[in-house]
């Protein structure tokens, strides 16, 4: 008998001690410094009841500016659901209006903190029919709206409406463990004009020694193939059926570039581009090529709106976001998919990582 009580107290120990212990996020290396990452948006925004998940995220960051040393937050585009439009739709409870103020009262939680980088994607954009874009992001997120995208605000170019704005610029931050870098920003399917600028900025010769960092919506696509097809958008028609907007076949977006076409203009003949953040595409994707001077260049595509049920009848992705911490040799980026939404409870933090090697890994940057 005593020694059955004895097997069941061993067993007792091996399943506690057995069961791995929830650890909040926290930096492998104490001069590490880290980017956050966060994906689509307009699946949080477009519903009421999503939204305060998307707060709940960047809260979160906000919580963790010091404990994970954050120095840039880059969201990857396709900020809301509809650009311009005056009633919800059938995608989503928020007027275009409403999704708007909910994204800037949301990522505005950051202002003052910590600069960030929002990427403008194909649904922040409204077109006319010979394929002009024209959004509210510079209404909802002008230079200023963060004072410190203002301080660091290096470069910046116009949109398609010929106005200045933040949906093409680049954001200076020196002396990351004694390196400059560059954030770029750089709109849906960029015109060759943007790309023409952007290369101009990555010659200058004031930042040769500048590690640079692009956030575009579209780039990778969940194959780790970058995307090659002609890009194109639709408009929404002045008339609804059974309360549902109509759409317009899809127009081509003149002299716009894909991924492919980024890499070949922008990227693969340039010095210093190391890294491409995306998103656009449901799913995760890596690769690495080298450019043209041999140096590797780590092109990643992170959006996870088709996580927690879906497009339409899901909760906006789970909670979802990405931690790169940039360790202290300057060359060692580590990777790590987290949700706060699943990190908030005892009950779902055996959930809160993806640890699967598509989800948490190393890569290099190179010197």
């Amino acid at each position: 008998m005593k020694k059955n009580i004895s097997l069941l107290l061993l067993f007792v120990f091996a399943i506690a001690f057995g069961q791995e212990k929830f650890q909040a996020p926290a930096l492998d290396h104490e001069k590490s410094w880290s980017i956050i990452l966060i994906p689509d948006t307009q699946n949080y925004v477009k519903w009421n009841k999503n939204q305060p998940i998307l707060d709940l995220m960047v809260r979160w960051i906000e919580n963790n500016i010091s404990s994970l040393n954050i120095k840039m937050v880059c969201q990857v585009g396709d900020l809301v659901e509809h650009n311009n439009i005056l009633n919800q739709g059938y995608d989503g409870d928020q007027s275009a209006d409403d999704q708007w103020k909910s994204v800037q009262s949301i990522l505005g939680r950051l202002n003052g903190k910590v600069p960030y980088v929002a990427a403008t994607g194909n649904h922040d954009f409204s077109i006319n029919d010979e394929g002009r874009r024209f959004s509210r992001y510079n209404e909802f997120f002008p230079s200023n709206f963060n004072n410190l995208n203002q301080k660091h605000l290096a470069q910046n170019f116009f949109n398609d409406a010929g106005a200045p704005s933040m949906e093409n610029s680049v954001l200076e931050l020196k002396n990351l463990n004694g390196l400059d870098y560059l954030f770029f920003s750089l709109e849906f399917a960029p015109r060759n004009q943007t790309l023409e600028w952007a290369k101009k900025v990555l010659d200058m010769p004031q930042y040769k020694n500048h590690r640079s960092v692009l956030v575009t919506h579209a780039f990778l696509n969940e194959k780790d193939m970058r995307t090659n097809k002609k890009n194109s958008w639709f408009m929404y028609e002045p008339f609804l059926i059974d309360n549902v907007p109509q759409k317009s076949k899809t127009i081509t977006l003149p002299k716009s570039n894909n991924g492919e076409q980024i890499w070949e203009k922008l990227i693969q003949p340039s010095q210093n581009m190391q890294l491409v953040l995306s998103g656009h595409i449901s799913g995760e994707g890596f690769r690495v090529d080298p450019n043209n001077y041999g140096k590797n260049v780590n092109q990643m595509l992170f959006d996870m709106q088709s996580e927690g049920g879906g497009h339409r009848n899901g909760n906006g992705g789970d909670g979802w976001l990405r931690i790169l911490e940039f360790y202290p040799d300057n060359k060692t980026v580590k990777v790590k998919t987290y949700s706060p939404l699943f990190g908030i409870s005892p009950v779902t933090q055996k959930d809160a990582y993806k640890k699967d090697p598509r989800n948490e890994f190393v890569f290099k940057l190179s010197e």
